[in-house]
């Protein structure tokens, strides 16, 4: 097929990685096309309903990929302008300064970052500005450097939360305000529900199409094209260059062509989009592509005190890393625990479909909600392929000897807390907890398919700037990592490839 138009500049996805990107070109004056595969997500009444959310799964996509056993599920991955960030937990952290650097855990050792939190710091700064990040320094032993203080002050604790928060101090350890991407007020506005895990249609969470998206639209040299499906990258006829992308759009099929290609589409269907734009995949000289995918060893817990009740509403404005760079006696880490948003008895019956939802609404309202997340470890088996048309993710979960002591930890802190009854389930695959790793940054171009500043290193003028690129998981939300890191990219492609571009003419 012929190339039926051009752009500077085309992004692929409109989530955390496209979106932020685009808000860090867009000043340079160059044509951005973003292409969406999904399109606005607007208001309704499902959109603070928790049975329709969690029960009836209305936001859901409509879609299966494989596991590694070859079995259909349904993942839980969404497709809007905005991309996930739609429904995340607005957690907007840093990774520490010590993930980036070879870290020894109980099953294996991380293999460190191409650099160092310091090369990094000034871009999270950034972030935090674009995304108005809500927190407080101080409280975490855990913080690296911030050049600057958050853009505002925390979400505020609502009383009963304030209470545990005194609970957990009482018992040594160090509770700290999650630093988040929420204006609590319009959101409470709109309906007195948690924001984490219910979609945003433009009442107070900071996501991005409200902060990123948002920002590089309000340069008309930007454009954001709804419902465009990419099927493949094209190269150029000897391979070296990405000449630009097949796109469906209303039913239509047409190349566009690109100066520079951002792909963006998230860790799975970027990886997914390389492997089938050609017979070898895509920018995989390493064979790397799909492989060392990671996805968070993370469970909920429930901490229940009869004497007590749990009145808040959103309750996620705490968290714990005291045992995050250790154990709490000098061994491996163990991970980040922090609040889930408040589990209403609804959300728990989607998850005990025979418990009565009257008794779940009692255990609910005794209980307060965690949330424990471990790193898992990169391994080049748990990986991404593409089996005809369809997905196949074979997670190979790692590190779930941590998870397991983390989880336990927990538990042994909130009984210690006063709380008699505490129970957990692990997330299983249907819940992306923070899906990263499968195209990602390195220095070997024979181990990695990207560069530090994430280009491909078989194509100079293709870049990945989703969670692919994380080498590492961590053990804290990654969105604010993965915004840092494109605003860098961004700047990098406005001194490099745009102003070569630029002289060339």
């Amino acid at each position: 097929m012929k190339i039926t138009e051009t752009a500077d500049v085309l992004v692929i996805g409109s989530g955390m990685g496209g979106a932020t990107f685009a808000a860090g070109l867009a000043p340079t004056g160059a044509k951005i096309v973003i292409l969406e595969r999904g399109e606005r997500l607007r208001d309704c009444e499902a959109a603070r309903d928790a049975r329709a959310i969690f029960q009836r799964g209305v936001f859901r996509p409509q879609e299966s990929w494989l596991d590694g056993a070859g079995k259909t599920f349904n993942p839980g991955n969404y497709y809007y302008v905005g991309g996930n960030t739609k429904l995340y937990g607005a957690v907007l952290i840093r990774y520490r300064a010590e993930d980036f650097a070879p870290i020894a855990h109980r099953d294996g050792t991380t293999p460190g970052w191409p650099f160092g939190y310091d090369e990094l710091e000034p871009w999270y700064t950034r972030a935090e500005q674009l995304y108005n990040v809500r927190g407080a320094l101080g409280d975490d032993s855990s913080e690296p450097f911030h050049s600057a203080p958050y853009p505002f002050g925390p979400v505020p604790d609502e009383p009963a939360i304030s209470a545990v928060r005194q609970r957990l101090k009482k018992i040594g350890l160090k509770p700290f305000s999650l630093p988040l991407g929420i204006d609590i007020e319009p959101w409470l506005k709109r309906a007195k529900t948690p924001w984490d895990a219910f979609p945003d249609t433009g009442h107070g969470k900071m996501d991005a199409e409200s902060c990123g998206l948002a920002c590089a639209l309000a340069h008309d040299n930007v454009e954001l094209r709804e419902g465009a499906q990419v099927e493949r990258l094209v190269a150029e006829p000897d391979g070296k260059r990405i000449a630009g992308v097949e796109v469906i759009q209303a039913g239509e099929r047409t190349v566009i062509g690109a100066g520079t290609v951002v792909l963006a589409a998230g860790a799975v269907n970027s990886a997914a989009l390389l492997l089938c734009s050609s017979q070898a995949g895509i920018a995989n000289r390493s064979d790397a592509v799909g492989r060392y995918f990671m996805n968070h060893n993370s469970s909920a817990v429930l901490a229940i005190d009869p004497r007590v009740v749990n009145d808040s509403i959103y309750q996620k404005t705490i968290g714990i890393n005291d045992f995050y760079l250790d154990d709490g006696h000098g061994g491996p880490p163990l991970g980040n625990i922090q609040l889930l948003g408040r589990v209403t008895a609804p959300i728990l019956k989607a998850n005990m479909p025979f418990a009565p939802e009257l008794a779940l609404g009692l255990m609910s309202r005794h209980a307060v909600d965690w949330y424990a997340m471990s790193e898992d470890l990169p391994s080049a088996e748990s990986r991404v392929t593409v089996d005809g048309a369809n997905i196949r993710l074979d997670w190979q979960r790692s590190n779930w000897t941590t998870h397991l002591a983390l989880v336990a930890t927990l538990k042994e802190r909130l009984r210690a807390a006063g709380y008699p009854i505490v129970l957990s389930k692990a997330f299983d695959r249907r819940t992306p907890s923070h899906q990263c790793g499968t195209v990602r940054v390195g220095l070997d171009p024979a181990t990695s398919p990207l560069d530090p500043f994430c280009r491909a290193f078989d194509h100079p003028n293709l870049f990945v700037v989703d969670a692919s690129f994380l080498p590492t998981s961590a053990a804290v939300n990654p969105s604010l990592t993965i915004a840092a890191q494109a605003l860098r990219v961004a700047d990098h492609v406005a001194r490099t490839d745009l102003r070569a571009h630029r002289e060339m003419r």
